[in-house]
């Protein structure tokens, strides 16, 4: 029963995600048109995540450790556990930014005409196109806009997860572009929209975000790449096990809590 009661629920959410962009498909036209509209764009993706995720009980707490400028430019890195973590990071950037993701997204017809402009598809196994994705997300910094990749690549399926290896290149153009670094911690989207191989589902539930401070770049070279990577994911690695500790006591209680009564 259960499991029927969460492929419901994600069958309502991807149902409204869709009714929302279809919606507001004129506007996410008109505004993809032209990188200075971008901004505005953006705007009208946080609606369109924002919605659906409100309506199907899935809300979000963000914490952060430091404010970040409102114009600051930045390349955000968080773990990456779930579909959600997509509309989560859209809730959290900056006015102006865009992803890069894996080349497979363009064929889904919410994510297709952001691949197609704002955001910078790549194939993973290709250096090729590695190349040409960080020199396009090069040039798009250099512009005022921050950049949001997923370190780790891909999800990998492991429940519950663990934080995987880090790729180098986000650390790198960081430290080229000589902007900081935003490591974020998503703790338990995993928990709230899932695929384990075996159960693909949803359900209600608060997403607890960690928005760390930012790890500065300046004077660092490419060098130190390896460095500020291994930075970084102990950042993350450090709040996700500070997290699930925290759960397993949060268990414990409430099971001794029981006991007793």
């Amino acid at each position: 029963m259960e499991t029927i009661l969460r492929k419901l629920h994600l069958y309502y959410y991807f149902t409204l995600t869709a009714i929302v962009f279809y919606l507001l498909y004129p506007f996410f036209y008109y505004y993809s048109r032209k990188p200075e509209r971008y901004p505005i764009l953006n705007f009208f993706r946080k609606i369109n995540v924002a919605l659906p995720l409100l309506l199907s009980g899935m809300f979000w707490k963000i914490r952060v450790e430091k404010p970040l400028g409102k114009n600051g430019i930045y390349v955000f890195c968080p773990n990456h556990t779930s579909f959600l973590d997509i509309p989560i990071m859209l809730l959290l950037g900056n006015g102006n930014h865009h992803f890069m993701g894996k080349e497979e997204l363009k064929g889904n017809p919410v994510f297709k005409l952001f691949f197609e402009t704002i955001d910078i598809p790549v194939k993973r196994e290709s250096k090729i196109s590695s190349y040409r994705a960080f020199k396009k997300a090069a040039a798009n910094i250099a512009n005022g806009m921050s950049l949001i990749i997923f370190p780790e690549g891909r999800i990998l399926d492991r429940y519950p997860p663990k934080l995987h290896h880090f790729k180098n290149g986000a650390f790198r153009l960081a430290i080229e572009q000589q902007i900081p670094i935003i490591p974020v911690t998503i703790a338990n989207a995993w928990q709230v929209f899932f695929d384990d191989g075996k159960l693909f589902g949803s359900r209600p539930g608060v997403i607890d975000i960690f928005v760390h401070q930012p790890i500065e770049t300046a004077g660092l070279t490419v060098e130190d790449d390896e460095l500020l990577k291994n930075k970084v994911y102990q950042v993350i690695n450090s709040k996700l096990n500070e997290y699930e500790d925290r759960q397993k006591r949060s268990r414990k209680d409430s099971t001794l809590s029981t006991a007793r009564r």
